[in-house]
């Protein structure tokens, strides 16, 4: 094993740690007034609770002994047999040094999905909807993608740090849901305005530092892919900053915070499955590209179609990681990194698009499949949706007992 390979993930698991929190004040300052405590809490519940559920049956489910390419089994439940000498997936570091640092993507995934709910959800069913989620599509696909005899590493398709286990997961899946739950009150005749830019430019450049360790980290190791993975997450998230604000000129005339922050992040999100696979000049295509793909989709597919994605989970994490799947299989290299059996589109070899693009489409029918199963499951328990009057008066009030300011006055923008 390697010192300096260990401290390195374990910085990265911290890093991804404060992702969580991060999501949490970009989420709370894009929604409402009345609502940001509950925007808030409904990322800060999901780390006690996907953290437990790991140590429970998560890591064993996800990486351990694999069943029909699908999922694990129990043989690491409870954390029986990860310890302090190298495991299956690293030798350099601490098999629980691994298992740390996933433990991380597992609880960061989840809060992705919240953002489309926001005003509207119970916190009741959120919460067993998180628990009955993450066992039914998150394990599957990230044993999928990223466990030994997984199926859609069988097949050649790549993911180097979560765009199909992460990002497009949770975005198919905050799409469904929102739909299920249906718009908010008054949602076409109301202008929802951002009520806190200030948290939502804090809350998106602790996502930028934190998505270092959650690209970087993947690498499992303090060396050349980490400073690839690491130059690859800077600079696509800088051109799609950049591509939005360009946007924002264009169509109103002068940049905006939010726009940069939104930016930033989607550019973070497309280069996650591709960061160490496709060389440094690509990121600045696929953070250039990704900010017109993500703004066209909400600015004009969500108001055709009128679904209610509120924080716009599924525009920007569930789009932004299928171009980011994409653009993948058009520009891996294989002497970046010989995970990726095959080189990208452009490069003349046309296997590793055809197998990212079935990865994909095998990720999007997992989630939508599953996450049916999982109302149908919360409906079981409680309603998916508060009563009027509760959502009238805020989901701070109705679902804690608590303002987020003092000043708080029951008026809302």
């Amino acid at each position: 094993m390697n010192s300096g390979d260990t401290c390195f993930v374990l910085i990265s698991a911290a890093l991804v740690m404060l992702m969580t929190p991060g999501l949490a004040l970009f989420y709370g300052g894009l929604g409402r007034r009345k609502n940001v405590v509950n925007n808030m809490m409904a990322s800060y519940f999901i780390m006690g609770v996907a953290m437990v559920m790991w140590i429970l049956v998560g890591y064993s489910l996800a990486f351990g002994t694999d069943h029909g390419g699908i999922i694990g089994g129990f043989d690491y439940a409870l954390f029986q047999g990860v310890g302090m000498e190298a495991g299956p997936y690293s030798d350099t570091i601490p098999h629980l040094a691994f298992a740390m640092f996933q433990m991380m993507f597992a609880v960061i995934t989840p809060a992705l999905i919240t953002g489309a709910v926001s005003g509207r959800m119970r916190f009741k069913a959120l919460f067993f909807f998180v628990i009955f989620w993450t066992l039914i599509v998150y394990y599957p696909i990230a044993h999928m993608v990223w466990g030994q005899g997984g199926f859609l590493a069988g097949i050649g398709s790549v993911d180097f740090a979560g765009g199909n286990v992460v990002h497009i997961s949770s975005g198919v899946t905050a799409l469904i849901l929102c739909i299920v739950l249906g718009k908010r009150k008054g949602y076409e005749q109301v202008r929802y305005r951002v009520h806190n830019i200030p948290l939502v430019a804090i809350g998106a450049a602790l996502l930028w530092f934190g998505w270092f360790g959650f690209n970087a980290g993947s690498a499992l190791g303090a060396n050349g892919l980490a400073a690839h993975a690491f130059a690859t997450t800077a600079i696509s998230a800088a051109a799609a900053m950049l591509s939005w604000m360009l946007i924002d000129v264009i169509q109103n005339r002068m940049p905006t915070l939010v726009g940069a922050s939104t930016g930033l992040v989607v550019g973070l999100v497309a280069i996650t499955p591709g960061a160490g696979f496709v060389p440094v000049w690509s990121a600045l295509i696929i953070g250039g590209l990704v900010s017109p793909i993500c703004y066209f989709m909400i600015s004009v597919v969500k108001k055709k179609f009128g679904y209610d994605d509120a924080l716009d989970a599924f525009g920007c994490h569930g789009i932004g990681g299928i171009w980011g799947g994409i653009a993948t299989g058009l520009f891996a290299r294989t002497d970046i990194n010989g995970t990726a059996k095959w080189n990208g589109l452009i490069f003349g070899e046309v296997h590793l698009f055809t197998v990212q693009l079935i990865s994909i489409l095998v990720t999007i029918a997992v989630a939508v499949a599953g996450t049916f199963i999982c109302i149908a499951l919360v409906k079981l328990i409680t309603p998916l949706r508060v009563d009027a009057r509760d959502e009238q008066v805020g989901l701070d009030y109705s679902q804690h007992g608590e303002h987020a300011y003092p000043s708080f006055n029951g008026l809302d923008d």
